[in-house]
């Protein structure tokens, strides 16, 4: 396994890889180890999956262990990606709610993070967990679940990685359902800010991009729920945007051929949720990125306030997203008791550049509460970052209790986590 993340910007300090092929491995490689961490896609930015020690990975792990059709669950092993359970679930007549923007990311580091896709009635991909089983400091097996741990469970799902090794994961499904992606161009600015819920509310899942150079947003993705044999043609123009006639990538100079069918064909849900296909598996991502999340009622606030310095974002900038995201009860996730607007950033591959304008944008984001993504680039501090979650002691509480000695330690948790 490469010793940088997908991106190529950070360079991981791990000694060892360990590939273990069984749970049995797993728990004989936790049980000897004073220090160990377990990284997945490898698709966080900063050094939140980082140790000095070994890294244990599970991607052999990767297999659907059981489909409960009566329960509407499916429980899968560590090591399995959106892409494979995605498959895996159409096949059997099943779906997710919500997928992210790639489907190669792992369904474990995803959810350990709050990773989310889009839909002002959706929670985050976390929000699908029904239960764990984690490898804790011990090597033994511990499960949690919302209906027989119901106190702790909202505190281990987004767990940053603290509280050890998670082998199996359960989660909700529903039937399989299809869609279809319709793509508008040039919504102006100050109609997004007038229009913004009536915009939000208007599909399934709403993607805004913008590359924070003209008065618009470049482009809007409208990603639909269709209902069987409903499939309405879509409307030529969107509060102000046009139609797009062919598909698009949210780079507009860049070619589509990755990117999930648009133009209104209707779909698979699998293959219309993500932004690109899941044949098309991305080795490296020539970019870096940042995202933060303001409480929904600061939207427009925050939106304004990033227009305002915009003349320092556009030069470091490949794209933008704008989304939102439901509220939910998971301790460590920025959604936590709150909905949320997402600002993603995907910036060039120019790291000293990118982390002087990040104070920038943070203070500019500041009064609004805002939360980062927890494996994205940012440099908000310590101190602030605790006050902002009401939960964070007892996170801490929960750590000590199942990973006393910081066996899952690193100085990512240390700095954020542990300290105070």
């Amino acid at each position: 396994m490469p010793h940088t993340n997908w991106a190529g910007n950070y360079h991981y300090q791990a000694q060892h890889v360990h590939q273990p092929q069984s749970v049995t491995e797993v728990q004989e490689l936790v049980r000897k180890s004073e220090n160990l961490k377990a990284v997945g896609s490898r698709h966080s930015f900063n050094h939140i999956a980082d140790t000095t020690a070994d890294h244990v990975s599970l991607a052999s792990l990767n297999k659907v262990v059981s489909l409960d059709p009566q329960q509407m669950t499916v429980t899968i092993e560590g090591g399995v990606n959106y892409g494979q359970l995605a498959n895996y679930l159409h096949g059997q007549g099943f779906a997710l709610h919500n997928m992210a923007s790639l489907p190669h990311i792992s369904v474990a580091g995803a959810c350990a993070t709050a990773t989310h896709g889009s839909g002002e009635k959706s929670g985050n991909l976390a929000t699908a967990v029904r239960a764990l089983e984690i490898i804790t400091a011990s090597g033994n097996i511990v499960t949690f679940s919302r209906d027989e741990t119901p106190d702790m469970f909202p505190g281990v799902v987004v767990n940053l990685g603290a509280l050890g090794v998670v082998v199996k994961l359960t989660l909700a499904i529903e039937p399989a359902y299809q869609m279809r992606q319709v793509v508008y161009q040039n919504l102006p600015f100050a109609q997004m800010l007038e229009h913004f819920d009536k915009i939000q509310a208007s599909a399934y899942s709403v993607s805004l991009f913008t590359d924070w150079q003209r008065e618009s947003i470049n482009q809007v993705w409208l990603k639909q729920r269709v209902a069987d044999g409903q499939n309405n043609q879509p409307v030529s123009e969107f509060y102000g945007a046009v139609l797009a006639v062919q598909n698009l990538h949210p780079i507009e100079a860049l070619s589509a051929i990755n990117c999930t069918e648009q133009m209104g064909i209707v779909g698979a849900w699998h293959e219309r949720l993500p932004h690109f296909k899941m044949n098309f598996t991305p080795s490296s991502g020539d970019e870096l990125q940042s995202e933060y999340f303001v409480p929904r009622p600061q939207a427009q606030s925050a939106l304004q306030a990033i227009q305002s310095i915009q003349d320092k974002i556009a030069p470091l900038l490949l794209i933008s997203e704008i989304r939102t995201i439901a509220a939910d009860d998971l301790w460590m996730s920025p959604c936590y008791q709150q909905d949320c607007v997402a600002i993603h950033f995907t910036w060039k591959p120019m790291t000293a550049e990118v982390m002087e304008v990040l104070p920038v944008i943070e203070q500019q984001l500041e009064p609004m509460m805002v939360r980062p993504h927890w494996g994205k680039l940012f440099t908000l501090s310590a101190s602030y970052l605790q006050e902002r979650y009401a939960r964070l002691g007892d996170f801490r509480q929960l750590v000590t209790t199942h990973d006393p000695q910081h066996k899952f330690g690193n100085a990512f948790l240390e700095e954020y986590i542990y300290a105070g």
